[in-house]
Formats: structure tokens, C-alpha cells, sequence
């Protein structure tokens, strides 16, 4: 398998400051389940944190229902990182919020966990803190490159981003606001990558969106990582007619099309999608990966066809072939 290891260099060059100290002060609403999506911890857990050791202080809207701020979101954030790293509930109720800060920094980055980052960029997303985003982002790629940047991070946390859009806990501003910044940098990453020289018979893997698809993002990542590897990938963007991939076996007769999937098709069309695609795709020689939170649990119909639940295990399949 072509070779993963050596990064790409995205130079940044200003300085990394700690992203703790760009958070902004807008105040934003959120319920205690709106806490649970964004931290893991259960609400139970959070109230009780909250009686016994008055770790967040809710306020109440003028009809008397409780909510929490932005500035709430990120105490909590810090305070799981820190009990995560052995420190007592009770120890960290009595901290100052500078003490807090300073005890997360004395860890070092090495040891802070992907979790406490994406609550990071959760929060640079709420805030619209592009400033933070882009600290979190440098400093991560600092201690563990561009490759994992977009592994360990960016490919979950645009699959959270579509289960925080269900429950309201935000807008398609929020999504729109990150999606963009993560694809500036895509593009960038992928312009720097030298020319892949792959001849006639070599494998080619066709990256597409359905019609009616237009969410690229985690497709441009597949891109990135293929490209990367060392593998030849031509990215066809949105909107990409199942007809116009059967075209395409003539030119490369080792063609793998890849879609990744967030809104089309829906869930209860996915089969009929499926069937589609075999009918308007009939060539053997072209083979399918489609991937997306529709496509788990549901039976393949032909061998040439691979279906994927998340973009991991998309990404996992396509390296190690």
C-alpha cells in the first residue's frame, strides 16, 4: 500500500497561542440535553455536578426555564478533561477559572484528549470563532499532522454536526460557518501534493456526490487521504449523474466511485437508489462505495457495491485495498 506517514506541511505563520484564550463572550442559549450532545456527559451526571458542587450556574429565561451559556459549555468542557486526567470533581468545583486554564495547559497537548478538542471546535463553530478554529486546527497538526487532523477529528466532528443539526442545537449558519474553513484548508492541502503518475490499468477511485447531494466535505477529506496514499482520484464534486460514471470505464478500466452521503439518498429510498445504480451503472468493471449514517444496517445489492455507516470505516476499506 502506497506510503501514509509523511505529512504535508501547513505552515501557519503566526504564533499558537492557547485556544483556551480566544473562546469570545457571546452569549448563546442552551438546555441541559443541548450540554449532553455537545460533551457526552449525561444530563443526570450534569445536575448532579451542579447541586452538590455548583459547577455551573444556570440562569433562567423571563418564563422562568432554566438555560446555560457558551461560557457554561466551556467550563464543562474543561472540567470532564481535567477529571479525565485523575483530578477530583470536588478539586476542580474549588479552582478559579484561571486555575482551571492553567492545570489544563500544565498537561501538555500530547496528552489532551480528541474529545476536549472537538469540544473546541464545537464551541469555535457556537461562537463563530474562526480565530479559535483555526488555533485548534495548527496546534493539533503540530503535534500529530494534517492526515490525523482529518481522521481523528474533522471526519467525526462533521458526523456529530449532523446529529447536533437534528436536535436544534444548531442552524445550518453553524454548519455552513465550519464547512467552509475546513474546505479552504482541503483545498489548499490537496494543491500542495504532488502529481500522482498512474498509468492506464492503475487503480482510480471517482469521487462523486448523488443529484441532489451537495455536502462535500467529508468527500473532499476521502480525497485528500487518497491523494496523500499516493492513489490517483478525481474528485467530480455535487450533483454527479449515475450515467456519466458508466462513461468513464471506457478511460480507466479499474474505476472505484465513491460517494459519500448526508441528505440523498433518504432513508426509506436508499434500496431503490441502490438498484438504480446497478441498472444505470451495468459495467464490471466499475465498482461502488457509498457511505453516510442511511447506509448502516442496510444489505448490499451486488458485489461491486460496498456500504459504509461512517466515513472511518469508508476510509479504512479504500487504504487498505
Amino acid at each position: 500500500m502506497p506510503n501514509l506517514n509523511a505529512e504535508t506541511s501547513l505552515n501557519e505563520h503566526s504564533s499558537v497561542r492557547s485556544v483556551y484564550s480566544f473562546v469570545s463572550e457571546t452569549v448563546q442559549e442552551f438546555s441541559i440535553k443541548d450540554l449532553e450532545h455537545f460533551t457526552g456527559i449525561k444530563a443526570h451526571t450534569i445536575r448532579a455536578w451542579e447541586q452538590r458542587y455548583g459547577l455551573l450556574s444556570p440562569r433562567r429565561t423571563s418564563t422562568n426555564i432554566r438555560f446555560y451559556t457558551s461560557e457554561d459549555l466551556k467550563r464543562l468542557l474543561n472540567v470532564s478533561l481535567l477529571n479525565q486526567h485523575g483530578h477530583k470533581i470536588s478539586q476542580i468545583a474549588s479552582m478559579e477559572e484561571r486555575e482551571i486554564q492553567t492545570t489544563i495547559r500544565s498537561l501538555g497537548s500530547a496528552s489532551t484528549s480528541e474529545d476536549h478538542w472537538l469540544g473546541m471546535l464545537k464551541i469555535s463553530m457556537l461562537n463563530f470563532d474562526e480565530q479559535l478554529f483555526r488555533s485548534v486546527s495548527t496546534t493539533y497538526i503540530e503535534q500529530s499532522g494534517f492526515s490525523e487532523l482529518l481522521l481523528k477529528l474533522y471526519l467525526p466532528f462533521m458526523g456529530q454536526i449532523g446529529m447536533l443539526w437534528l436536535t436544534n442545537a444548531i442552524c445550518p449558519a453553524h454548519e455552513h460557518f465550519v464547512s467552509n474553513l475546513i474546505r479552504q484548508r482541503l483545498f489548499r492541502a490537496v494543491d500542495e501534493l504532488p502529481p500522482v503518475e498512474a498509468g492506464y490499468d492503475d487503480q482510480t477511485f471517482a469521487l462523486f456526490l448523488p443529484e441532489r447531494e451537495i455536502h462535500d466535505i467529508s468527500l473532499l477529506m476521502v480525497h485528500y487521504l487518497l491523494r496523500k496514499a499516493g492513489y490517483r482520484s478525481l474528485f467530480l464534486g455535487q450533483s454527479v449523474p449515475i450515467e456519466d460514471l458508466g462513461q468513464m470505464a471506457p478511460l480507466f478500466p479499474n474505476l472505484t466511485c465513491v460517494a459519500y452521503c448526508t441528505t440523498y439518498p433518504a432513508e426509506h429510498g436508499v434500496e431503490d437508489y441502490l438498484r438504480r445504480v446497478m441498472r444505470e451503472c451495468s459495467e464490471d468493471s466499475v465498482s461502488f462505495h457509498f457511505a453516510g449514517r442511511v447506509f448502516a444496517g442496510v444489505d448490499t445489492p451486488s458485489d461491486r457495491i460496498q456500504l459504509h455507516g461512517d466515513g472511518q470505516s469508508l476510509i479504512g476499506t479504500l487504504l487498505s485495498s
